[in-house]
């Protein structure tokens, strides 16, 4: 995996992010005092998660041979009591029956990204400086 960099960008909270040789932005809403420059770090996280599972069904639907024309799959986060809910719709395009859409369910649900979140994070942190 490439290493992620963020630096401070122009504004309140713009980041400059860096993803191997991609530029992205980070910021936060207007409404909350960003300039709206670029998804929030929030957003980033739904933006993985929709992501990869629209990856993995993408993946495995071709290596079955099954006509799965698309998969939107949208991802919402919201905080409550200090618990992260993640609300993921999926919708399935294509000329998929009934017993391929159970299996693409259960494929969601092991999509790395998927596995990642919902199971045990460490996060080291160390000063270089």
């Amino acid at each position: 995996m490439r290493k992620v960099q963020s630096r401070f960008g122009v504004g309140p909270f713009q980041q400059k992010i860096l993803v191997g040789g991609l530029s992205l932005l980070a910021d936060t809403e207007s409404s909350r005092g960003g300039a709206d420059t670029g998804p929030s770090p929030h957003e980033y996280l739904a933006v993985a998660l929709a992501s990869c599972t629209s990856m993995t069904l993408k993946m495995y639907a071709e290596h079955k041979g099954w006509n799965l024309e698309d998969a939107i799959v949208t991802v919402d986060i919201m905080r409550e009591n200090n618990i992260e809910q993640f609300s993921r719709h999926i919708e399935l395009l294509g000329k998929v029956d009934d017993a391929q859409k159970q299996r693409l369910l259960e494929i969601a649900n092991k999509c790395p990204m998927h596995l990642a979140l919902s199971g045990e994070i460490q996060i080291k942190t160390q000063l270089v400086n």
